[in-house]
């Protein structure tokens, strides 16, 4: 992937007053990490969102604050659940000589045959995995293939897959990650999908963090 490269300023604006920054155009944000204090920071809304999308969570992005330049993996992103606008994004702050820890996302691709020749339904299950590495080796993701799923019953788990060269996979190995199900499973999982769909939306996309600002 292209480098990416935000260009930040401090802010000294926090609490409820962010939203007049907010309604300028901008985005608060926060870094913390790597000999470096919990700093907020300041972002262009338009140019931030545009640039961050596709970028996964083991996606290293350069941050430029007052001439220095940070490696920094994207934490948490908070958005107005009516709008999807982003609110807030935390930053931690990596150093590339040094491992780190952080979640993968998955990508399932192929066709399984036993959905064609059985009537199996895939059906999922993990979507990320935690992983260590430096941070320069981390994979952007986890690609999956289902083609290789034939019959009922068939599955991938976390055990199956394989890490890149400088990469352990931290992750539970019998996490499944997809499986190959009957149709009557398929009606049990619809169920299960539907009580959970009762719940409040989730408005903060989590990553691992360790620090919290109060915007």
């Amino acid at each position: 992937m292209e480098k990416v490269i935000l260009q930040a300023t401090h802010r000294t604006v926090t609490g409820k007053q962010v939203g007049v920054l907010r309604r300028e155009g901008k985005l608060p944000a926060g870094m913390y990490g790597h000999k470096l204090p919990p700093t907020p920071i300041l972002l262009d809304l338009h140019t931030t969102t545009r640039t961050l999308m596709g970028i996964t969570p083991s996606s290293i992005i350069t941050i430029e604050l007052d001439g220095k330049k940070h490696a920094v993996l994207v934490r948490e992103k908070q958005r107005n659940v009516i709008t999807g606008t982003l609110l807030h994004i935390d930053f931690q702050v990596v150093s590339l000589t040094e491992v780190i820890r952080t979640k993968v996302s998955i990508e399932i691709t192929g066709t399984a045959p036993a959905i064609k020749d059985n009537n199996g339904i895939l059906v999922t299950g993990v979507d990320q995995i935690e992983v260590e590495s430096l941070p320069q080796d981390l994979p952007e993701k986890m690609v999956v293939d289902t083609s290789g799923l034939a019959n009922i019953g068939d599955g991938i788990y976390v055990r199956d897959l394989v890490a890149p060269q400088k990469v352990t996979i931290l992750s539970n190995p019998e996490e499944m990650i997809v499986i190959i199900t009957g149709q009557m499973i398929e009606e049990e999982v619809e169920v299960e999908e539907e009580v959970a769909g009762e719940e409040e939306p989730e408005v903060i996309e989590r990553g691992k963090k360790e620090e919290e600002f109060s915007d």
